[in-house]
């Protein structure tokens, strides 16, 4: 990966790519320290850490780098404009028009659908923003009990419209960075902001609890650095099996006939049709989270956090929420699988090139055994991102420690992006050398 980066930092148009992809990461996270006004954003931190750090919240606040727990201008960060893919997502293959405007608009199909999701993302950071006020207006009655601080120095009507709009305009730069980051930099914008709010918190999440385990502050406190080695080398394994499973892929051999035209002869090679394990990357699962929280969502914002309904049934470390959540990855899995690979359609190609699968006829018997593969192969790539997903909830559930919670997510979340990442570069470097090539 650094042999990429240092290749990639040598051209220029690479290197201008990778400047303006680093200057907007800058830029989101100097927003990602700016208060709301009228929020006491002290208080809104010890508030989260004392009641909300073990609840759904606490995803949310994994996704926006802290921002959420300090109720900054984008601590709605990219959920409004990933809950928007999903429903439009869905509504692309349940309505009709937009199915047609998906596959048979082209350009000009993709531009239009790319404006609906931007304005349901701008409806939905309009409701997760009102959302969020109501959240802080219902704590602050209690906290003031509590402890005599305020969350909300003021709770006029006219301060809410400015929380609620300010909440609103945040996710809506955010979806505006990614878009930039996805135009003029290096790719996949919006996975290159959670990529950042993830890293931006290991600091606190993963150095810090290692060190205080190596080094413990309170006097009387055992070091345990053994556990920390064996942490550290879990840690460190988890993210090799991830590497691994991500690069690895089902080769399905391909023949392709010779044919004579003229005096020359061409075809007669044999090659392969490659496809990955899990092609899906990591979207099933940010799109899993987004649903299977919803329930508990809509709980803590309206400050309800207990309850057998929300124990047993929504909550993160409840045998049902796991389920559920286990059952979404696979769905999401499956269905990105669908869109982005058509067996009948790379069948066809096939059949044009003059290429065949051996012991399969071309047409509709080597569509059916693509679709087979992908089948098996899916649902492999489904099981080991559940089960990734998953452990760490249920680890969750048997200590009683939640900050396990998000764990498996956020290292996939981190080595699929750098992954990713890394490809598109590559896949750049290579075009810019074939042209240099052909210009000689």
């Amino acid at each position: 990966m650094f042999t990429t980066l240092r290749n990639a930092w040598k051209i220029a148009d690479l290197r201008k790519k990778l400047l303006f992809t680093l200057l907007i990461v800058v830029l989101y996270r100097i927003g990602n320290v700016i208060p709301v006004p009228f929020v006491n954003t002290k208080t809104m931190s010890v508030m989260f850490d004392q009641q909300l750090s073990g609840t759904i919240f606490g995803m949310f606040n994994m996704m926006s780098g802290n921002a959420f727990s300090q109720a900054t201008i984008f601590a709605l960060s990219i959920q409004p404009y990933i809950n928007a893919s999903i429903i439009i997502q869905l509504l692309t293959i349940a309505i009709p028009a937009l199915e047609r405007l998906s596959k048979e608009g082209g350009e000009e199909g993709k531009k239009i659908i790319g404006r609906i999701t931007r304005y349901t993302t701008i409806g939905l950071g309009l409701l997760m923003g009102f959302a969020y006020y109501v959240m802080l207006k219902n704590y602050n009655t209690d906290f003031i009990s509590q402890t005599g601080s305020t969350l909300l120095t003021d709770t006029g009507f006219l301060q809410a419209v400015v929380i609620i709009l300010t909440f609103t305009a945040g996710s809506a730069i955010v979806m505006w960075l990614g878009e930039q980051i996805t135009e003029h930099g290096i790719g996949n914008g919006i996975s290159m902001i959670l990529f950042a709010n993830i890293v931006a918190r290991v600091p606190g999440t993963i150095i810090s609890p290692l060190w205080e385990m190596c080094f413990p502050s309170v006097e009387g406190t055992s070091s345990t650095w053994y556990w920390a080695i064996c942490l550290l080398v879990s840690l460190l394994a988890i993210i090799a099996f991830i590497v691994f499973v991500s690069q690895a892929e089902r080769r399905i051999p391909v023949q392709y006939a010779k044919r004579v035209v003229g005096r020359k002869v061409y075809g007669g090679q044999s090659s392969h049709l490659p496809i990955k394990v899990n092609m899906s990357g990591v979207m099933p699962i940010i799109f899993a989270q987004s649903l299977a929280s919803l329930p508990a969502t809509i709980c803590a914002f309206t400050g309800t956090t207990s309850g057998w309904w929300y124990d047993n049934v929504f909550s993160s470390t409840s045998v049902i929420y796991t389920i559920f959540y286990l059952l979404l990855i696979v769905g999401f899995s499956y269905f990105y699988a669908t869109i982005q690979y058509n067996p009948v359609e790379v069948a066809n190609n096939l059949k044009n090139n003059g290429g065949f699968i051996p012991g399969f006829r071309p047409g509709r018997p080597t569509s059916d055994f693509i679709r087979k593969v992908i089948h098996k192969i899916t649902l492999f790539g489904a099981l080991y991102l559940g089960i990734i997903a998953v452990m760490p909830v249920v680890l969750s559930a048997i200590t009683g420690n939640t900050t396990f919670s998000f764990g498996g997510t956020s290292i996939i979340i981190v080595v699929s992006v750098a992954l990713e990442t890394v490809t598109a570069i590559e896949a750049q470097m290579m075009m810019r050398n074939y042209s240099g090539f052909l210009q000689k």
